[in-house]
C-alpha cells in the first residue's frame, strides 16, 4: 500500500523556520513536490525536487526561503522552511509521482503550518 505521511507542521512566530517531512512507503518515486492551501484559497504550488535530488524548482513567493531535499535511503523528502511569514500559515501536502514539475499521483494528508505574526 502505498503511503505518504507528513510531519514536522506546528505554530511559530514570523522569522521562525520549521522543517516538514514527507515519508513515502510503498514504493519509490521518481519526484516528489510540497503544495499548500490557506483557508479559503485553492491548493498551490510550493518546491518539486526530482529522483536524484539534483533539479528542483520553487514558487517565487518561497524562492531564497524553502528548500526542498530528499533522502533516498529513508525514503523521505523535507521542506526546510526559513524566515516564515504569515502568508505562509496553510496545509502543507507532499505529493509524489512521475510528472514533472507537478508530480500528484499520491498525495498526503496534509500538516498544519501557522505562522504567528
Amino acid at each position: 500500500q502505498v503511503q505518504l505521511v507528513e510531519s514536522g507542521g506546528g505554530l511559530v512566530q514570523a522569522g521562525g523556520s520549521l522543517r516538514l517531512s514527507c515519508a513515502a512507503s510503498g514504493r519509490t518515486f521518481s519526484n516528489y513536490a510540497w503544495f499548500c492551501q490557506a483557508p479559503g484559497k485553492e491548493r498551490e504550488f510550493v518546491a518539486v525536487i526530482d529522483w536524484n535530488g539534483i533539479n528542483t524548482y520553487y514558487a517565487d513567493s518561497v524562492k531564497g526561503r524553502f528548500t526542498i531535499s530528499r533522502d533516498n535511503v529513508k525514503n523521505t523528502v523535507y521542506l526546510q522552511m526559513n524566515r516564515l511569514k504569515s502568508e505562509d500559515t496553510a496545509v502543507y501536502y507532499c505529493a509524489a509521482g512521475s510528472s514533472w514539475p507537478r508530480p500528484g499521483d499520491y498525495w498526503g494528508q496534509g500538516t498544519q503550518v501557522t505562522v504567528s505574526s
